[in-house]
Parts: C-alpha cells; structure tokens; sequence
C-alpha cells in the first residue's frame, strides 16, 4: 500500500480546490481535441474511481493522454501508489511536471512524453479523458483499446452520444455531480470486442469556456459520460 493509502476520506470540495491548482495547457492544439477537464466533473470522475469503485487509494494508475496532469496529480492526492501520466504534447508534459511541483507531489508521479503506444507493463487503473473525436473521428477508440491492454479497471471520460437538454436540466440541479445513464450501445459492443465490459455509465455536465476562433459561445455546456470499463480476459 502507498504512503497515503491510509487517509482520510477527502471532501470533493477539497478535492476541488486542489485542482484547481493545476495549471491548464498553455497552448491548447485544436487538433488534439486539448480541453482541459473541469475541476468539477475531474473532481467527481476521482471520487467515483476511488471511492465508489476503490480504483486510486493504494493502487498503480496510469493517465493516457494526462494535459497538464490534472487527474493523475489528483489520483495521487487521494493516495495512489504510483502514477505514470504519458502525453503526445512536450508542452502538457512540462507544465504537468512543473505542476506536480508545484502541489508538492514528485515522489511517486512520473511523466512520459511519447504516444499512448510507448507505454508498457501493467496497471491497476487506468484514468483517462481521450480525444472525443471532433477533429479526429473516433480517435477515442485507440484510447479504449490501449488502457484494456495495460489496466483491469478502465475511467474513460467520452462525449455523451446526443445533446440532451433535459439531462442538461438535470444534472444542473444534482446535488451529486452526476446520473447514472445508459451505454452508447456501439461503445459497449467496442469496449466487448476489445476484452472489456462496461460495468456503469455517469453522466456529468462539463462546461468549457471560449479556446479557439471557431467556438461561438463564451462557454459551452455540454454531457460527458464517465465509462467505468472492467477488463475480462489477460
């Protein structure tokens, strides 16, 4: 077990306040869909991993694709053992280690620049928020296919499949951050095919404020859905 594997249970509010130490990229790409995730829905998305699941407190976890390092940095907070965050982007990788830093956790989280493919060995957890596949469609399959290869419990953030203003309605007002819903039924046929099972589906409201040229709107509320993946074979 990990140093911190033994505190206390941390209030989301905390949790919340913590993340919002992280730096966001400094110079997002739009071709690598590079949103930062919301304290709120990273803050919710932890607490169901480690608390619900028991997927962080002395566990191995590995972020695909990290940014900036806000969910690995977070994973540690709450008492991981070891964190491996990996980038494509030199950029999200400083500002990660420079963030890690900066919140005082250098001991037990590891940064990698390279593609999700250059990673290797074995995981407990993997914890990720891939490409949603606005830019680039389905770029979040690869994701899927990689952490079922290297983790048995799999927190994938993906685009909730239609824009739903009722669920919108909703979650606005859940005191909990989230609703449980149903799978996108080509995404639990993708997640069997590749050894794995949907296990439950959150869906949380993630809101993003004006990036780039062609964003419209100051902010941008939209559904994403937390896919809690098991895999089921080696």
């Amino acid at each position: 077990m990990g140093e911190h594997a033994q505190r206390r249970i941390i209030r989301k509010l905390d949790l919340e306040l913590f993340l919002s130490k992280i730096a966001p990229q400094p110079a997002p790409k739009v071709h690598l869909e590079q949103y930062t995730t919301s304290e709120s829905v990273s803050a919710t998305m932890l607490y169901i991993a480690a608390y619900i699941n028991n997927g962080i407190i002395g566990k191995t976890v590995l972020d695909l694709g990290c940014g900036t390092g806000r969910l690995a940095l977070g994973a540690s907070y709450l008492g991981a053992e070891n964190v491996v965050g990996i980038d494509v982007d030199k950029l999200a990788i400083r500002t990660a280690f420079e963030n890690s830093v900066k919140v005082g956790l250098t001991g037990n989280v590891q940064w990698i620049n390279g593609d999700i493919q250059a990673i290797v060995g074995g995981f407990d957890t993997v914890i990720q928020n891939p490409p949603f596949g606005v830019q680039t469609r389905e770029a979040d399959r690869a994701f899927i296919v990689r952490a079922l290869e290297l983790a048995n419990s799999v927190y994938s953030l993906h685009n909730h499949k239609d824009t739903d203003n009722q669920l919108i309605k909703q979650l606005k007002t859940n005191s909990n951050g989230f609703l449980q819903v149903s799978p996108s039924p080509f995404l639990e046929r993708f997640v069997a095919q590749n050894n794995g099972a949907v296990k439950a589906v959150y869906a949380m409201l993630m809101t993003i404020p004006k990036m780039f040229d062609f964003h419209t709107k100051i902010k941008h509320d939209f559904v994403v859905d937390l896919y809690v993946i098991e895999r089921t074979s080696q």
